[in-house]
């Protein structure tokens, strides 16, 4: 039965750009072939806690101490919950430039060296689809100011594809913040139509990936 793990991390609610996007790609999922399911977190509603201690980030034969069985088992069970996943699908709205917090602390869980990655071989989670949904407020246009100014899908790709292995896949809408900044004024016009090739782009991508 293939599944779909499908990540939220925005705190923009009912606005979030990001949330309706990954929920129309898992919608796409869904209908795209039969025995399809989707496994969802919610990582502002349920945010994971900071590591809280170093030896997490190792598995048990590298740990240099003991750690706390509850945190133990809140990382197996977001390990666990990823390598079950055929694909996943993450909703990156960008904060100061940067991922949430939340999706970093999902990260600093779930990157554990060793476990999800491999130096002997090909990792547990090579090969398979993420695709990032990134909703961006301002103008991030190549030749921009702020055109080198995303600071989430690089690490995102580092650990996901580099590390984990994963096929990585970003679909980035930009001037989000429209309708709100007086400098992204006359903007509107330019988010709509990007917003619609990013639906197009995760509609092809929900058909192709599976």
């Amino acid at each position: 039965m293939p599944t779909l793990l499908h990540l939220d991390s925005s705190a923009g609610g009912a606005r979030s750009v990001s949330r309706a996007l990954t929920a129309e790609f898992a919608d796409a999922w869904l209908a795209a072939g039969p025995g399809r399911e989707v496994v969802r977190r919610d990582l502002q509603a349920d945010p994971p806690p900071h590591l809280p201690q170093a030896d997490l980030h190792w598995p048990s034969e590298l740990r240099r101490g003991s750690v706390d069985p509850a945190a133990e088992a809140l990382q197996s069970t977001l390990v666990d919950e990823l390598l079950a996943a055929d694909a996943l699908v993450i909703g990156v709205p960008l904060y100061n430039y940067s991922m949430p917090s939340t999706l970093k602390a999902w990260i600093d869980h779930i990157h554990v060296p060793g476990r999800t990655t491999s130096s002997t071989g090909a990792p547990p989670l090579a090969g398979r689809p993420v695709v990032l949904v990134v909703a961006r407020g301002a103008i991030y246009d190549p030749g921009t100011p702020m055109a080198d100014a995303d600071h989430a899908v690089p690490p995102l790709r580092q650990i996901l594809g580099d590390a984990l292995g994963m096929d990585v896949h970003v679909v980035a809408v930009s001037r989000t913040l429209s309708d709100l900044l007086p400098l992204l004024h006359g903007e509107a016009d330019a988010h709509r139509a990007e917003a619609e090739a990013a639906r197009a782009q995760l509609a092809a991508l929900a058909r192709d990936l599976g």
